[in-house]
C-alpha cells in the first residue's frame, strides 16, 4: 500500500515561520521514509491544499491531511473537509492540539522566556469564530493549568473575547496592574503577523511552539490515529 501524508499548514508570508513549517515537515519525512510527505496550505502560500491532495490521491492508495493548526475551525471544518471530500480514499485527521505534548513545549518556552513556574501566565490563541475552536482553546488552557502552578487565563489574537491585551490586563490586576508580572504563552506554531502582535502589551511574551520535535511526533500520531480510528 502506498500512503502519502499532506501536512497542512495555514501559511504565512513571515519568512521564519515559512522556516518552521519547512522544517516540521522535513522531520516527519525523514521519520517516515516509508511514505509520501508533501507539504500544503488553506492561504497565503503554495502549494494550495486542494491541488496537492488531488495529485497524490490519483497515485497513492491513501492519502491524509494533518492540519498543522491547533485547534478546530473553519480550516479544518470547510477547507481540509473539502479537499479531502472528493476522493474516497483521502482522509482528515484531527487538528494538532488541544493535547498534552503541546503543553509541555508551551511549558518549555515559558520557562525559556524566564517564566518561574508561579508566574501568572495569559495563554495567547489564534482565536476562532467556530464553537468547536473555543472548546479546544479552553482544552488547552487545562491541559497547561494541569503544569503550571500560577495562574492561567485564555486570550484571543481573534474572533472572540477576551482580547489577549484585555486578558493581561485581567491578570495584571492581580499584581497592582503592573503587566511585567504577565507571561503571554505564544500558543503559535511559528512566527508571524499573530505573534507580532503580541508585542506592546507589556508582559514577556514566550517564544511560539517552532519546530520542536514533538510537533513532528504529534502529526504522525494524529496520522496513524486515522488508520487506527482513534484520536491519537
Amino acid at each position: 500500500m502506498t500512503r502519502a501524508l499532506v501536512v497542512c499548514a495555514h501559511g504565512t508570508d513571515n519568512p521564519q515561520g515559512q522556516a518552521v513549517v519547512r522544517s516540521i515537515v522535513a522531520q516527519v519525512a525523514r521519520r517516515r521514509p516509508d511514505l509520501t510527505v508533501r507539504e500544503a496550505y488553506v492561504d497565503v502560500q503554495q502549494p494550495e491544499l486542494p491541488q496537492v491532495v488531488n495529485e497524490l490521491a490519483a497515485h497513492h492508495d491513501s492519502v491524509v491531511v494533518v492540519p498543522l493548526l491547533l485547534s478546530s475551525g473553519f480550516h479544518t471544518e470547510v477547507d481540509v473537509a473539502q479537499a479531502v471530500a472528493a476522493h474516497p480514499h483521502a482522509h482528515a485527521a484531527p487538528a494538532l492540539g488541544p493535547h498534552a505534548l503541546l503543553a509541555k513545549v508551551l511549558v518549555d518556552r515559558l520557562v525559556d522566556a524566564g517564566a518561574t513556574l508561579d508566574a501568572s501566565v495569559v495563554l495567547a490563541v489564534a482565536g476562532s469564530s467556530r464553537a468547536a475552536g473555543a472548546t479546544d482553546a479552553e482544552r488547552m488552557r487545562e491541559l497547561l493549568a494541569e503544569r503550571w502552578a500560577g495562574t492561567v487565563a485564555l486570550g484571543y489574537l481573534s474572533a472572540r473575547q477576551p482580547s489577549v491585551a484585555d486578558a493581561v490586563r485581567v491578570v495584571a490586576a492581580e499584581h497592582g496592574g503592573d503587566p511585567s508580572e504577565v507571561v503571554v504563552a505564544s500558543y503559535l506554531i511559528g512566527p508571524g503577523f499573530f505573534h507580532d502582535r503580541l508585542g506592546g502589551l507589556g508582559a514577556r511574551v514566550s517564544a511560539p511552539l517552532g519546530d520542536d520535535p514533538r510537533l513532528a511526533e504529534l502529526v504522525l500520531r494524529r496520522f496513524e490515529g486515522v488508520f487506527e480510528g482513534v484520536d491519537s
